[in-house]
C-alpha cells in the first residue's frame, strides 16, 4: 500500500518534471517512491544548497515549477542560502525535507519551520491522512505567490501506509491582474496620451514583464510609439526588435546608451522593481522626465515614478496599444528611434588585451568570448565583481537565457550548482557558466554536478584573478588591509580535469581559440569545457565604479 512519502512523491510528480537534491535519512522514502513510482527525474547534486539552486535555475530557464529535496537537520539548514535567494528573487519551487518526528525533536533536531520562516519561506507539514492535499497546497502557494515553499515529512510518518493516492486535481491559480475599474482605465488612457505626445519615449522592461508573457505586446507598443527600449539585467532580450534596444539599464549599460536613456521625456517601466542598480542610484532618468511604472506591486517602487498602473504587464501593454490605435496616434514613421544610432551607442570598451600587471584584461576576454560562444546558449551567472562582463558583452536571446542565481540575496558561490538546473531545463542548448574564483571555490562540491549533468553542452568561464574583486574595488580603494581580500591562485583547470572535464588555462587571448575547436565537435564527442581565465584585478567594471561613487 502507498506510504505517506509515496503520496507526496506521486502528487508532486504530477506537476514537476525534475527534482534536485541529496539523499539522506529524512528523504529516503520520498526518493524511493519518486524513483519507483513516478516519471519525474531525480538529479543528484553534491551539496544540499545545490538542490535548491538547481531547482531555482530550472524555473528561471524554463518557467516550469521544479523541486528540491534534502534530509532533516544539517541537510535542511544547508539549504537556507539557496532558499533565501529564491525568496528574494520571487522564484516558485518546492523543497521537500525530512523533519523531526511527531514525538518531538531528537538531540540533533532544530526548529526547521522557524529557520525557513526567517528567510521568508512557509512550511507545510504532511500527516498520515492529508499528505497529497498538503502537497497540492504547497504547490499552489509557491505558484500563486511566486515564492518557494517547504514541504516537511516528519521522520516517523514517512513510511506509514496511507491508502490509495487521490487522483490528480487541477491547480487553482490566480488569473493575471487586470487594472481595476474606471480608475485603472483612466490611468491607461492618460498614459497613452502621454506616450502619444512624447518626443523621446522609452520603454523599460524587467523580469516581471517576461513572466507575464508581455514580449510581443511590448514590441507592438514600441513600434506604435517609436520608442527606444531597454531592459533590466533579468529582462534582457524581451523586446522582439533588437535594432532599437539599448541593452541593460544601469551599470551594465554602455555609456552611449545610458546617455540616450537620460534624454527620454516619457519612460514607461514594465515589470521591473527599479532597484538601485537599474536606476544608477537615482541617475538613470533626467529630472523632468515623466516616469510611469506598470507592475503588480501594491504601489510604485521608486520615488521617481510619477504615474503608476497596477496590473499585469501584458494586459496593460495590450491596452495601451489598443488605446493608441483607437485614437489614431501611433507613429508609422518610426519616431525618435529612427533618428539615433543605436548600434554605436551600445558598444562597450573592448579593453587592452593585456592589463598593466601582465594579466588578461577581462573586457577583452569577454569581447572575444562573445565571438566564440555558441549562439544557442543559456548563460548562468554566479555573483561577484565579474558579473558585469557577461551582462555587458554576451547577448542572450531572451530573459530565460540569462540566469543570475545569487544576485537577489547578494550571494556568491551558487554558480556551479545552477548548471544542472539550466541543463535540465534546456536540453538542447549550450549552458555557459560565468563565475569568479572566490565563488567558484565556495561552490566546488558541485563542480562535479555541473560537469556530469551538462557534459558536452557545458562551458565554465572562471574569472580567476586571485582576489575577492568587489571587496578589493570597494574597500581596498578606501585603504582597508588588502590581505583578507586576496585568494591564493587556484588551479581551476586542474580541479575540473579531476572530475572529467576538459580544461584550458587562458593566459593569452589566443588560448581562447580552443573554444572554437571545441564548438566544432559534435556534442556527444566532447567533454565539458572549463576556461581558467587568468585575468587582472586592476580593471574595474563600470557598475562597480557606480557603487563606489554612490557609497563614498
Amino acid at each position: 500500500m502507498p506510504t505517506v512519502s509515496a503520496h507526496v512523491a506521486r502528487t508532486l510528480a504530477a506537476h514537476v518534471d525534475h527534482v534536485f537534491g541529496v539523499m539522506g535519512n529524512g528523504n529516503a522514502y520520498f526518493l524511493d517512491a519518486l524513483e519507483r513510482e513516478t516519471d519525474a527525474a531525480f538529479v543528484a547534486v553534491r551539496h544540499e544548497v545545490g538542490g535548491v539552486v538547481a531547482a531555482d535555475a530550472h524555473f528561471r530557464a524554463s518557467g516550469r515549477l521544479a523541486a528540491a529535496t534534502a534530509t532533516y537537520g544539517a541537510g535542511s539548514t544547508n539549504t537556507l542560502t539557496g532558499l533565501a535567494e529564491a525568496v528574494q528573487a520571487g522564484v516558485p519551487l518546492v523543497l521537500v525535507v525530512g523533519d523531526e518526528p511527531t514525538s518531538g525533536p531528537r538531540p540533533w533536531g532544530v526548529d526547521q519551520i522557524a529557520l525557513a520562516s526567517a528567510v521568508g519561506a512557509r512550511t507545510y507539514t504532511v500527516g498520515r491522512t492529508d499528505a497529497a492535499a498538503t502537497t497540492v497546497i504547497a504547490i499552489e502557494h509557491a505558484l500563486s505567490y511566486r515564492v518557494p515553499t517547504v514541504l516537511a515529512i516528519p521522520y516517523d510518518v514517512a513510511s506509514f501506509e496511507a491508502g490509495d493516492v487521490p487522483p490528480t486535481v487541477p491547480l487553482r491559480l490566480p488569473a493575471p491582474l487586470e487594472p481595476a475599474g474606471d480608475f485603472g482605465a483612466t490611468a491607461i488612457r492618460r498614459l497613452a496620451e502621454r506616450l502619444a505626445i512624447a518626443e523621446r519615449p522609452l520603454l523599460l522592461a524587467g523580469r516581471g514583464a517576461w513572466l507575464a508573457g508581455a514580449g510581443a505586446a511590448l514590441g507592438e507598443l514600441a513600434a506604435a510609439t517609436g520608442a527606444l527600449t531597454a531592459t533590466t539585467a533579468l529582462g534582457r532580450g524581451i523586446f522582439p526588435d533588437a535594432r532599437f534596444d539599448l541593452g541593460v539599464a544601469g551599470g551594465f549599460g554602455a555609456e552611449g546608451a545610458m546617455e540616450l536613456v537620460r534624454e527620454a521625456d516619457v519612460a514607461v517601466v514594465f515589470g521591473a522593481s527599479l532597484n538601485q542598480f537599474t536606476m544608477r542610484f537615482g541617475e538613470l532618468f533626467a529630472p523632468g522626465a515623466h516616469v510611469a511604472q506598470v507592475d503588480t506591486a501594491p504601489t510604485a517602487t521608486h520615488p521617481h515614478v510619477g504615474a503608476y498602473v497596477r496590473g499585469d504587464a501584458a494586459l496593460v501593454a495590450r491596452a495601451l496599444v489598443a488605446e493608441l490605435g483607437a485614437t489614431g496616434t501611433s507613429r508609422p514613421d518610426g519616431g525618435w528611434r529612427e533618428r539615433v544610432d543605436v548600434a554605436a551607442s551600445v558598444r562597450h570598451d573592448p579593453g587592452t588585451g593585456t592589463a598593466e600587471d601582465g594579466r588578461l584584461d577581462p573586457r577583452s576576454v569577454a569581447a572575444r568570448l562573445a565571438e566564440l560562444l555558441p549562439e544557442d546558449r543559456v548563460v548562468v551567472s554566479d555573483g561577484g565583481h565579474f558579473i558585469g562582463w557577461a551582462n555587458m558583452y554576451w547577448p542572450v536571446a531572451s530573459p530565460d537565457r540569462m540566469i543570475m542565481v545569487g544576485t537577489a540575496f547578494q550571494s556568491i558561490g551558487l554558480g556551479f550548482p545552477s548548471v544542472p538546473g539550466a541543463a535540465a531545463a534546456r536540453p538542447d542548448a549550450t549552458v555557459v557558466l560565468t563565475t569568479g574564483d572566490g565563488g567558484g571555490l565556495m561552490a566546488l562540491a558541485d563542480l562535479e554536478s555541473a560537469v556530469r549533468t551538462a557534459g558536452g553542452r557545458g562551458i565554465a568561464v572562471v574569472w580567476n584573478d586571485a582576489v575577492y574583486g568587489a571587496e578589493v574595488h570597494v574597500y581596498g580603494a578606501k585603504g582597508l588591509a588588502p590581505e583578507p581580500m586576496r585568494i591564493p591562485q587556484a588551479d581551476f583547470a586542474g580541479l575540473a580535469a579531476a572530475v572529467g572535464a576538459e580544461s584550458v588555462v587562458v593566459r593569452e587571448l589566443a588560448d581562447l581559440d580552443r573554444l572554437a575547436e571545441w564548438a566544432a565537435v559534435p556534442v556527444g564527442e566532447r567533454r565539458f569545457l572549463l576556461l581558467d581565465c587568468r585575468v587582472s584585478d586592476r580593471v574595474v567594471a563600470p557598475y562597480q565604479r557606480e557603487i563606489v561613487h554612490a557609497n563614498r
